[in-house]
């Protein structure tokens, strides 16, 4: 942002924006970074032609913004998708546009929303990147025992594939969230919702070999090599290191292993309002996002056991 003065305010009514969501909404870190990163481009594009003198800058700022409207936001919108943004990144980018004018209007800075009447870009539906399970089970068998760490990076990978967790929640874990009799683990999802999930004896064993082999009790579940939490970041290089060191040839994040614990779910016969529970989705409609990828398997149902096929 090029306007010192009102940057500095512009700043700290974001910065309050975001402290909002994250008290009262129970966003994660990973969407209040994103939320926050949208707001500040939105006022780099508004603001970066004008000269504000230092002093009265939030009064200013403020001025600013009410003066705003939907062609002002229309024309943003489609700069970002001259410059090749998916509508996906667009949706989010409005719906963070949409918040923080309804935050300006709770506080009472301003009283309308000028981003109200401009409706989401239609999405098309994605087809989620998911592992046949012999490529998950050569990913997981390639995992080595041999140290600390890669006794750590086999738990945490038969965790993420035996639970379905984001990685956040993985990142999250503490070790009293682990119920090794009963095979349960307790997950903190989205908007801070708590959730009990099964988790198989293969996860819980190689936890427990990680466990077994750490000096002290640490109460975070997985750590760095420094014995602080594992970051989501951290999480993901490894998952890219691993990957590339077994010779799977495409591209795989540690959200590809929860759309595999679905589809394999889905393919051997589970509930779809049982993943529903155990991948802690709002709305089943979410979950059935999954159903296609297995319409191989229920055509082989329909063929197998319809009189009339």
């Amino acid at each position: 942002m090029q306007v010192p003065g009102m940057a500095n305010d512009g700043f700290m009514l974001v910065d309050s924006f975001i402290d909002a969501l994250k008290a009262e909404k129970g966003y994660s870190v990973h969407t209040c970074r994103a939320y926050h990163s949208d707001v500040l481009s939105f006022i780099d594009f508004v603001f970066k032609d004008q000269e504000v003198k230092e002093g009265g800058c939030q009064t200013i700022f403020l001025e600013q913004v009410k003066k705003l409207d939907k062609n002002k936001i229309r024309r943003y919108l489609a700069i970002l998708v001259r410059s090749g943004k998916s509508k996906r990144t667009i949706s989010r980018k409005l719906s963070s546009l949409k918040a923080f004018f309804d935050y300006l209007i709770k506080s009472g800075h301003i009283t309308a929303n000028p981003a109200d009447m401009i409706p989401f870009p239609k999405l098309g539906k994605t087809i989620p990147r998911f592992l046949n399970i012999d490529d998950l089970f050569r990913l997981l068998d390639s995992i080595k025992t041999e140290t600390l760490l890669d006794k750590r990076n086999l738990a945490m990978f038969e965790t993420f594939y035996s639970t379905g967790m984001r990685v956040s929640e993985m990142e999250g874990l503490n070790i009293e969230d682990i119920d090794f009799k009963r095979q349960m683990i307790k997950v903190f999802g989205k908007g801070s919702k708590e959730r009990i999930v099964p988790v198989g004896k293969r996860a819980l064993t190689a936890i427990k070999n990680y466990r077994d082999s750490l000096n002290e009790n640490f109460t975070t579940l997985f750590l760095n090599k420094n014995f602080s939490r594992l970051s989501s970041r951290s999480i993901r290089r490894i998952l890219d290191k691993l990957v590339k060191d077994c010779g799977l040839n495409t591209k795989i994040s540690p959200h590809t292993l929860r759309h595999s614990f679905a589809t394999h779910m889905l393919d051997s016969g589970a509930d779809l309002r049982g993943i529903q529970e155990i991948l802690g989705h709002a709305s089943l409609s979410t979950t059935q996002i999954y159903t296609h990828v297995s319409m191989d398997k229920l055509m082989q149902v329909y063929d197998k056991a319809h009189p009339r096929s």
